[in-house]
């Protein structure tokens, strides 16, 4: 991981978007800082396109796609995504204070996946010792996380553990800085980004994707690490760096917030020249 000073100027300067992992990149201590919300509305006044993605859930991200200064939240790691009417290019009127949602799996799909979810929520609360389900889960729709260090602690063999029993039940799982999600279906991090580029701006991410950076902290942002060109780590995702296959090109001096601030920052000296 090279410092972002690396990070050439001219490389810089063809940024149009910024993706963003939220919890430990955006948010410091469980909220986001003021710095990091000043940066989403630097970047949004400077015309670049802004879509934090995360894990977190549809419920939990509605109040955040409100009230950001960006495009969309895509949320449950790539399943769903949030953002106000006025975002789509073709809105008119009154409509754009409406916050539309957007699934990549339809409903019946959803109410199926929902009943084997649940069933292997209630075996790993039963099998693994300490494991319970994240406070956020009344506002999950197509996911289950188990919390492994946001209100709660489970061991590294116990997390482990987790993972092992939703991939035995056919389930994808990923680590978070906070959770262990699991899901069914084919989206990711990476699908969600292509899907809401193609549906909210009406283009080809993969045609494009030279001209978009990806910020994270996590071992569950290693997809986009590795197919992002231009991907940084904030500092804190040094406490991972032995477990990640794929690292960020570019790492912060920063921790958290203060890390994101560094990479917007970067950004706007490059637009100035």
């Amino acid at each position: 991981m090279l410092s972002l000073t690396h990070w050439p100027i001219e490389d810089r300067r063809d940024i149009i978007g910024v993706f963003t992992d939220i919890d430990d990149t955006l948010t410091t201590n469980g909220a986001i800082t003021p710095d990091a919300l000043h940066s989403l509305a630097q970047l949004k006044a400077a015309g670049l396109h802004v879509v934090p993605i995360t894990g977190r859930p549809v419920g939990w991200s509605e109040p955040f796609a409100r009230d950001w200064p960006v495009d969309a939240i895509v949320a449950e790691n790539g399943s769903s995504a949030l953002f106000l009417y006025k975002n789509r290019p073709q809105a008119f009127s009154d409509a754009h204070k409406q916050l539309s949602k957007l699934y990549q799996q339809d409903a019946e799909t959803r109410r199926t996946n929902d009943r084997r979810m649940q069933a292997v929520a209630a075996r790993v609360l039963r099998e693994v010792p300490g494991a319970t389900l994240s406070q956020d889960s009344p506002g999950r729709e197509t996911d289950i996380a188990i919390d492994h260090s946001e209100f709660t602690h489970l061991a590294p063999a116990h997390i482990a553990q987790v993972v092992q029993i939703m991939q035995s039940e056919g389930m994808n799982a990923t680590v978070s800085s906070i959770h262990i999600n699991g899901w069914f279906g084919a989206h990711n991090k990476l699908a969600g980004a292509r899907w809401i580029v193609r549906e909210l701006l009406g283009r080809d991410l993969d045609a494009e994707i030279k001209r978009w950076v990806y910020v994270g902290d996590s071992t569950n942002d290693q997809l986009m690490f590795e197919h992002f060109p231009h991907s940084v780590g904030v500092a804190n995702i040094r406490r991972f760096e032995a477990e990640l296959t794929h690292r960020p090109r570019y790492i912060t001096r920063g921790e958290r917030g203060a890390g994101f601030a560094e990479v917007v920052q970067a950004l706007l000296a490059a637009k100035v020249f």
